[in-house]
């Protein structure tokens, strides 16, 4: 055969290949609907075990390696769960046409939550000021006004504070949640809601505007003296696979602040260093290593994402510099051992590591 004819006959295998995956995905589709009836969960994880040991063996018996089978079948139970946890939102949704305005919806964090409302039946209405023109759009939220059944507040850190403020003012009868990255700039609009008599808690989703699967993800809700309003909110969210997770506003912010500014801190400094070391992009690529490369594309996502956002998680959190004094305590202190030539010290600290790392897997 010509290399034409066996591309061709590649492209024939592909179709037959596509048509498989979406006859599977009819499968799914069925077996999803079947759970939500018999009220089984979406997730079963003994079941995906099994799927997957079969297409290890299976992959042996036909030559094939068996880490290629293993990631196909990932991909598609990952579409599968996708789809299934979809169809559970939209059937199990509560909107019955309830109201939800969307403060800063044009966003993309703000985005997200308009369509998962949607999704669920809610009539959604979007206040921002890069909003479009039409029905349920508005470019100020005053216009919109606070008979919302529930209020999210999506916008800049800062502008939140005020806006959950001025929201207190007006007392709005229906739920309302933040969704910010910290809640130090927040407490005092968060309290003045609290203590208005409204139904106000706070959320922290710990996932990107990109996600579609939920399963895996964790929604932080940080209850600010209205247990109740942190139920509501909760319950939202049911029928998805996100994990739930409640503390307190100190705990978050003290938390967040080696979970999310250390980390961005770590990669900031990683990319920094790379770039003032005066040694060409393309030279490093060349002489990368497994432990580079995948760091390497972590500093990348870091440095693509808003940096105003990332300055304020550093800079608005009471708890901040605690994280970023602990940062520069390490980096001093492995520089101290290397210069000293104390291996058995730098020993001592990586088995320190290893055994924290081992206790929190």
């Amino acid at each position: 055969m010509s290399l034409d004819e066996l591309r061709d006959e590649l492209t024939s295998l592909d179709g037959r290949l596509l048509e498989l995956v979406a006859e599977r995905q009819r499968i799914v589709g069925k077996i999803g609907r079947k759970k939500l009836v018999t009220g089984r969960a979406t997730r079963d994880f003994e079941r995906e075990k099994v799927v997957l040991e079969t297409a290890r063996e299976q992959a042996k018996s036909l030559s094939l390696d068996p880490k290629l089978a293993e990631g196909i079948l990932r991909s598609l139970i990952h579409a599968s769960l996708t789809s299934q946890e979809r169809e559970r939102v939209a059937a199990e949704g509560k909107g019955n046409g309830r109201s939800v305005l969307v403060i800063g919806g044009a966003g993309k964090m703000g985005g997200w939550f308009v369509d998962f409302f949607a999704s669920q039946g809610y009539t959604t209405s979007i206040a921002d000021s890069r909003a479009t023109t039409g029905a349920g759009s508005f470019h100020d939220w005053r216009d919109a006004g606070v008979e919302h059944d529930v209020i999210v507040v999506a916008t800049p850190l800062a502008v939140s504070g005020q806006i959950l403020t001025q929201l207190a003012a007006q007392r709005p009868p229906g739920l309302v949640f933040d969704i910010g990255s910290l809640k130090t700039p927040l407490r005092a609009g968060l309290e003045a809601l609290a203590d208005a008599g409204c139904s106000v808690t706070s959320l922290h989703p710990m996932y990107g505007p990109d996600t579609e699967l939920l399963s895996g993800r964790h929604l932080i809700f940080v209850d600010v003296g209205k247990p109740e309003a942190t139920a509501r909110a909760k319950e939202l969210f049911a029928s998805t696979m996100v994990q739930q997770l409640e503390m307190g506003l100190d705990d978050h912010d003290r938390l967040i602040a080696y979970v999310l500014g250390l980390s961005h801190a770590l990669n900031i400094a990683f990319f920094t260093a790379l770039a003032e070391s005066g040694e060409a992009g393309p030279k490093l690529a060349r002489l990368s290593s497994t432990t580079f490369d995948a760091q390497l594309l972590v500093s990348a996502a870091v440095a693509q994402d808003n940096p105003h956002l990332y300055f304020e998680i550093q800079n608005l959190n009471k708890f901040g510099m605690d994280a970023l004094d602990a940062l520069c305590e390490s980096v001093t202190r492995i520089r101290s051992l290397v210069a000293e030539g104390d291996e058995s010290g730098f020993v001592r600290l990586m088995e320190k590591g290893r055994e924290y790392l081992a206790t929190r897997r």
